[in-house]
């Protein structure tokens, strides 16, 4: 939904932009129709796999105790195609971070991207494999220091994780805290050993509204930027941190959560920008729609334009929504307490540590790129063994 809406956003305008070479500084906005003319990652498929042999109890048994043992069930289920999902999952944000490294673009998206609850050996809340820590592995081949914002209701605990012991990647998440999966994300999980103070959090509270969360993220953010000078960064725009979700249970408009982004954009540092959570599918797709935007430097009109999925955004059919009337339980003193106490973490960690010389792993190759037309609309799922309810009947 959010790639044909930037489509068609896209052949509403009618002006044409040259692609400049890529570099570190700062290019001109450019309308979204620069989208359609950029490259795509072709990920190479396995062949059609042969059809497994009938099944044995003792099979069967081997088979669940594998499942419990890399948690994959309940919210991780198996489902067909599987394989496939992660595979272009992991693929594009590797990607990604090859087009980064490459300098062949100064912003890299994958809204299929952003599963930062997976661990190394085991699945969690529908994340399967880590895409994140896989791009920012490749993204390490080049650069020295890299920085990984997440701005999902959730903690990116995954990612976290992974980098819980090094000062070469920093890890910063705002996230509902308390009684909310994960679970994990205190104030006071800063990392351990080289990586101590190189993991903040910033555990918020239901309500989180747009002033008060730019109120936060920009002086952390701003901070995190002086001291630490990431030579690449990631930003993970899970949109269950909108107004409305289903699950989220915080109140930002589209702008404010795009506004990060923009932020982050003005730092004029390579950016890859994922996707994330987001279960209130017509305003994920508004808002990775307009973050696109944001990330090209355009503002799109708030009238969507007629889509495939045109229905789903009545009655209003515009790209953003208000906020609902929630109360904010964060109040400004709980803020400005948090925001004291993350600063001087980050006044505990080395100013721009270094790197010391070690063997560069082999850099992926990209996949050759076929020539395609981009004016063709791309063919889209036609919902077959789609059987969930629609939105506005689930409660």
């Amino acid at each position: 939904m959010a790639h044909s809406l930037v489509v068609h956003y896209s052949s509403t305008n009618s002006s044409r932009s040259p692609v400049f070479p890529a570099s570190r500084r700062r290019h001109p906005p450019v309308p979204l129709r620069r989208l359609r003319r950029l490259p795509l990652l072709r990920l190479p498929l396995l062949p059609p796999r042969p059809t497994p042999p009938p099944t044995t109890p003792t099979a069967d048994n081997r088979d669940s105790k594998m499942l419990k043992r890399f948690n994959v069930g309940d919210d991780c289920p198996v489902f067909e195609g599987l394989f496939e999902f992660c595979q272009a999952s992991a693929g594009g944000s590797i990607g990604a971070a090859v087009k980064l490294n490459r300098e062949d673009a100064d912003i890299a998206i994958n809204w299929a991207g952003g599963l930062h609850h997976a661990k190394k050996c085991e699945a969690s809340g529908f994340c399967y494999v880590n895409d994140i820590v896989l791009g920012i592995l490749e993204l390490l081949k080049f650069h020295k220091r890299v920085l990984y914002v997440d701005i999902d209701v959730h903690h990116g605990d995954g990612v976290e994780e992974a980098f819980y012991t090094t000062d070469r990647v920093m890890t910063v998440s705002f996230h509902k805290f308390g009684d909310f999966f994960p679970g994990t994300g205190h104030v006071k999980d800063v990392g351990h050993g080289s990586g101590k103070y190189y993991a903040l959090n910033v555990p918020l509270n239901d309500g989180m509204d747009d002033n008060s969360f730019q109120g936060l993220f920009r002086p952390v953010i701003q901070k995190v930027m002086e001291v630490y000078q990431p030579d690449a960064v990631v930003l993970q725009c899970g949109a269950d941190s909108l107004a409305g979700d289903r699950l989220g249970c915080f109140n930002l408009s589209v702008k404010g959560h795009a506004d990060c982004l923009r932020f982050l954009r003005s730092f004029n540092v390579p950016l890859m920008v994922l996707g994330g959570g987001g279960y209130t599918i017509r305003n994920v797709a508004r808002c990775w729609c307009y973050e696109t935007a944001v990330a090209v430097g355009v503002e799109p009109e708030n009238k969507l334009p007629y889509n495939e999925y045109y229905e789903y955004f009545g009655p209003d059919y515009t790209l953003h929504v208000a906020p609902s009337p929630a109360e904010n339980k964060n109040t400004a003193k709980d803020l400005e307490k948090m925001r004291t106490v993350l600063l001087e973490h980050l006044s505990k960690i080395q100013h721009v540590p270094s790197v010391q010389f070690q063997e560069r792993p082999p850099n992926t190759e990209p996949p050759e790129e076929e020539d395609e037309d981009m004016d063709q609309k791309p063919k889209l799922w036609n919902g077959e063994y789609y059987d969930s309810e629609p939105e506005d009947r689930i409660s």
